[in-house]
């Protein structure tokens, strides 16, 4: 039976009060469409940062959904998002995924644009055209608003969308934050992809797991992964799990944007103060003591190891030199993108080292995301069955329990063990935003950030 969109209750999809979520959202084709149209195409996407297109004519390939885009530099400095759709017959007039260009040519006509999007040669023009063809009115369609926070640069194709600081707020702010306070970050040349067959929200709200690593990803362990290689100030090994706090932090912030994985304990931060606490291969915590990172992060800020999320699909990891996109291919079908990032001043040896353990930890070679993609793929299967997706999916843990901490240390958050906080919080931010069908509903009718008990 075909859901109609226009009529759907999707607030009823999603019962915060119980924990529970519709199976039918991770699979049926009409609800994607509309997610498409109230979620992506209204959202702040994520495009690229700075440091990949850093001269003019600079150029890197994005998709806000299904939408393909150009990342481009122009001439005078500015970036501009283009869509990549010559307004001829629909054609891509940028192939190659980055790069450096002076204009892009369609290869079906040869219309041709500048860096601008604007159409500056068209065959023909005089002869075919009889001179009739107003090329102003037939350049590229560019994204209604572009800006950056930190260097890394936003686009959203909604002239209504709030600024990109508000969109992001408090928490959303704090999660780049995490990346940009470890020094001048760049992206490491090659953005890994691959697709993996599961819903773009499952993959997405995997990132708040922490339930899962000790089943999930028993045999990365059993390997090394994430266990080993760890030293203490007297050169000899240490056990990593001791980088863990005992407990979890979870940040919510308007608009579905979340923080939520393992808290820096007080032991962890005082064995940094003193130089006590272990390094590890390619990831250096000693920026947490930094004044710069206090005043950036506030002082909760500072504890926190788990993963942001900002709505609706750029994953921060907590280690701070790599983020991913989940970008949607359809209901079943989404693409895994990861960048990389390392400070610009580090020396050879240490780079080479991020860049190793960011290969081996996610990405396609990773053994954690291998191992997570299977169980997405299965989850995604799980919500197809004629009798399986009459029963909803919970997410109810730690429900009734989560006392939100405000105080000055930073924004409202819940100090818990492992819990489902953040996945509902992203669904219920999912409702709302599929419920809304403008930026001023939106604005008017989302949760505000939580207070009390969750």
């Amino acid at each position: 039976m075909t859901l109609d969109t226009r009529t759907a209750d999707f607030l009823q999809m999603v019962d915060a009060g119980n924990g529970t979520v519709d199976r039918q959202i991770f699979n049926d084709a009409d609800i994607y469409q509309a997610e498409l149209e109230h979620i992506f195409a209204r959202a702040w996407n994520f495009m690229a940062h700075e440091s990949q297109i850093p001269n003019a004519g600079d150029f890197f390939l994005n998709y806000i959904g299904e939408d393909r885009v150009i990342v481009v530099r122009d001439k005078e400095g500015g970036v501009r998002i283009l869509l990549n759709t010559c307004r001829h017959r629909g054609n891509a007039v940028c192939r190659a995924e980055e790069g450096h260009a002076t204009s892009f040519m369609c290869t079906y006509h040869g219309w041709t644009y500048d860096l601008k999007g604007a159409l500056v040669g068209v065959p023909g023009f005089k002869d075919y055209y009889h001179e009739d063809l107003k090329r102003e009115e037939w350049g590229l369609i560019t994204a209604a608003k572009v800006d950056s926070f930190k260097g890394f640069i936003f686009a959203t194709l909604d002239p209504e969308a709030p600024d990109l600081e508000d969109y992001l707020g408090e928490v959303g702010r704090i999660g780049i934050s995490l990346m940009a306070e470890h020094g001048e970050v760049a992206v490491v040349a090659g953005v890994q992809k691959y697709i993996i067959g599961c819903n773009w929200k499952l993959a997405v709200d995997n990132l708040y797991d922490w339930y899962h690593p000790q089943i999930t990803h028993a045999s990365a362990f059993q390997v090394g992964i994430g266990r080993r290689q760890a030293t203490g100030p007297d050169g000899k090994p240490v056990a990593q799990t001791a980088s863990f706090g005992q407990q979890n932090l979870v940040m919510l912030g308007e608009y579905g944007h979340g923080i939520g994985g393992p808290m820096a304990s007080d032991d962890m931060m005082q064995a940094l103060r003193e130089g006590k606490f272990p390094t590890f291969p390619g990831r250096d915590e000693t920026w947490r003591l930094t004044d710069r990172a206090e005043r950036e992060l506030g002082k909760v800020g500072l504890r926190i190891q788990g993963h942001p999320n900002i709505f609706p699909n750029l994953w921060i990891a907590s280690g701070g030199t790599q983020l991913s996109l989940r970008i949607p291919k359809g209901p079943l079908v989404t693409e895994i993108w990861w960048f990389t990032l390392v400070d610009k001043n580090l020396p050879d040896d240490k780079h080479r080292l991020v860049v190793t353990n960011a290969n081996h930890v996610f990405g396609p070679a990773g053994l954690l995301e291998q191992e997570d993609g299977e169980n997405w793929d299965q989850s995604t299967r799980g919500t197809l069955g004629t009798v399986s997706k009459r029963y909803p999916l919970n997410f109810a843990m730690n429900n009734g329990h989560g006392e939100v901490i405000k105080d000055e240390t930073g924004p409202p958050h819940i100090v818990a063990n492992i819990n489902e906080h953040p996945q509902l919080w992203t669904y219920r931010a999912w409702a709302e935003w599929m419920s809304a069908d403008s930026w001023a509903e939106l604005k008017a009718n989302h949760s505000a950030v939580p207070t009390g008990v969750l």
